[in-house]
């Protein structure tokens, strides 16, 4: 993009997701890196957005009191150093735009910029004090307009305790910053001055309590805590109120330099956008993240992460079910030569392809309840080989009637000519016929029905080899008596053989469905115990990040705000127990229903197979 787009309009006092930005979003299968910023408005948040795009142009500026960026804006550009990888800038209006009269708005704002984000900016002018704290009232509402499960907990812990496991790092920018760094006569690092400012409040008075609120939010909600300090980008005003078209070197030097030390910190340490249990977000999920939670905003719900998780994995489910089948039908269009010699070549290529294309849904799902679309994707898979199989088989026919019929055009017309209803004419019919089978046993890839086809035409030639048997005066009674039973054993022996391959293919065609659930339930094995072994790692960070916040809340003389948070500390203990010690079991329930429920649909008769095969007498008896 070498310009931003609006990506949640905000018209009268509405929010709308503009499709044009969700269709840009969609194209970007990259990861993406998601910075939002947000703060009052006219405290130059766009500039260090431009800045992070590496433009002095792009987010409107603008030099009035009037706030320029409205709704939610979106620059998309490759991530400067994590390759493949791309770099989403969000800027929002600035919140408290006297203009708007409601504030709602204001909040929902705050929440999507939050909920889209892995890393989020809060943006504010001169110093962290009681006021910018009071005017971050914002995070205090959050637990009011995000929710973490769609239903209560039956233990009545909040919900917010999850919020640490999906929030974004956070990130204060203090701009105009005047002030020198020391705290009690010594030097302190800006990210000490950050947390000195979060402090609780000593006392247990109303006001203490109001001032804590977001001090709480901060501290509980947002574990990775950085902060920026800015001087002023230069004393003339003039410049200021153009400073999109001012050159570097007319800034203040301390100015560029913590701008350019703020942009290394975020190109270097923002993470890639990812929800619960480790989810990756590229585009086109971060597009259906916002569609689903605007939505939900709208409709005067409040938007929950697990809900939204739900829609997106039935989409990315879908469309990873989609583009297995599709994985597997090219490959095996390119890799199998119809006909193939034998069943067993086409079923090995079958489960190499088959073996990709599982691989490709498990890389591309997840939360797929009940394995509902691995099922869905084992049946595409089970029909589309059917259809293979099927193609062989007239792949097969087709080559071996063609090399028959050309093998056996002499004897068709010396049958027509009557060459064989002579004395001697049998012996000459046999040697023909006997020439022709070896001529076809010498045709390579002939494939599966070659002894099906050479079967038929035989039986087709019967009555007309009795009628030259019998028709020739050079063999006595007992000669032909002899032949009689000669051919009948040499038919015999052939369908013993014909039947022989039979077996084996029904042998192969088993053992290929024993390969294909073994593959199916080893390839969501791994799946899921990678997902439990993310699920408690996620866990045990929320759960230390829970611990550090009571040691520091009792280190500072909080101890009873510090008990409180003991029932939030046992449920989390409680749950990693339980998925460490349980979910071995819950996995091993899950792969069994799955065997079972997959046993069903790959034993299911195929209703193509064989039917090509009823045809082939008739075809020669035709000719």
């Amino acid at each position: 993009m070498t310009v931003p787009i609006c990506l949640v309009e905000n018209q009268n006092q509405r929010l709308k997701v503009n499709q044009q930005a969700v269709e840009i979003l969609d194209k970007i299968s990259q990861p993406v890196v998601v910075v939002a910023i947000v703060g009052l408005y006219r405290t130059g948040k766009s500039y260090l957005m431009n800045c992070l795009a590496g433009q002095n142009n792009g987010f409107p500026l603008g030099s009035t009191v009037q706030s320029e960026t409205k709704g939610i804006w979106m620059w998309c550009i490759p991530h400067p150093s994590k390759p493949n990888h791309t770099l989403v800038l969000l800027d929002t209006e600035g919140l408290g735009d006297v203009e708007k009269g409601d504030t709602k708005n204001d909040s929902w704002i705050f929440a999507l910029a939050v909920l889209l984000s892995s890393t989020f900016v809060y943006n504010s002018m001169g110093t962290i004090n009681h006021q910018a704290l009071e005017q971050l009232h914002y995070v205090t509402e959050l637990t009011e307009l995000i929710r973490a499960k769609s239903s209560p907990r039956p233990d009545g812990v909040e919900d917010s305790t999850e919020f640490v496991g999906f929030f974004p790092d956070f990130i204060w920018a203090v701009r105009d910053f005047t002030l020198e760094l020391k705290l009690n006569g010594h030097l302190i690092t800006e990210d000490e001055y950050l947390e000195n400012a979060v402090k609780l409040i000593p006392g247990k008075n109303l006001k203490a309590q109001i001032s804590n609120q977001p001090r709480e939010c901060i501290r509980n909600f947002f574990p990775n805590r950085k902060c920026f300090v800015f001087d002023r980008p230069s004393s003339d005003k003039k410049l200021l109120a153009h400073i999109e078209d001012v050159r570097e070197y007319e800034l203040d030097p301390n100015f560029q330099e913590q701008t350019k030390k703020f942009c290394s910190y975020i190109f270097t340490n923002a993470k890639t956008k990812t929800l619960r249990e480790g989810i990756i977000v590229n585009g086109n999920r971060l597009g259906t993240l916002v569609e689903t939670y605007v939505d939900t905003i709208n409709s005067g719900a409040v938007p929950c992460l697990e809900n939204a998780v739900t829609t997106l994995a039935q989409r990315e489910n879908s469309a990873a079910m989609q583009k297995a089948a599709d994985h597997y039908s090219e490959q095996m269009a390119q890799r199998a030569r119809l006909p193939t010699d034998t069943l067993q070549e086409l079923l090995d290529v079958h489960m190499a392809c088959e073996k990709e294309a599982i691989a490709v849904f498990m890389e591309h799902c997840f939360k797929d309840e009940n394995q509902e679309f691995q099922k869905m994707l084992v049946e595409i898979v089970k029909k589309k080989k059917e259809d293979f199989l099927l193609q062989n088989e007239e792949a097969s026919v087709k080559y071996s009637w063609d090399k028959l019929n050309h093998l056996s055009k002499a004897l068709m017309e010396s049958i027509s000519a009557g060459t064989f209803f002579v004395p001697g004419g049998y012996k000459l019919y046999i040697e023909t016929k006997k020439k022709i089978e070896w001529d076809y046993s010498q045709v390579p890839r002939k494939g599966v029905k070659a002894n099906e086809v050479l079967q038929s035409f035989l039986q087709s030639q019967a009555p007309i080899e009795n009628s030259i048997l019998q028709s020739d005066k050079a063999l006595t009674n007992a000669e032909k008596a002899i032949a009689v039973e000669r051919a009948k054993k040499e038919a015999a022996e052939k369908e013993l053989e014909l039947l022989r391959q039979k077996q084996m293919e029904q042998q192969q065609q088993e053992e290929a469905q024993d390969r294909s659930l073994e593959e199916n339930k080893g390839q969501l094995k791994e799946k899921l115990e990678k997902e439990r072994e993310n699920y408690i790692r996620e866990l045990e960070r929320i759960m230390e990040h829970k611990l550090k916040v009571r040691e520091d809340l009792l280190n500072e003389g909080f101890r009873k705000k510090s008990e409180e948070m003991d029932a939030e500390i046992n449920y989390l203990k409680n749950i990693v127990y339980k998925s460490t010690n349980d979910n071995t079991s819950l996995i091993s329930q899950a792969l069994d229903k799955f065997a079972i429920e997959i046993t069903s649909i790959l034993s299911a008769p195929a209703k193509l197979l064989g039917h090509i095969v009823k045809g082939v007498s008739s075809l020669f008896k035709k000719d």
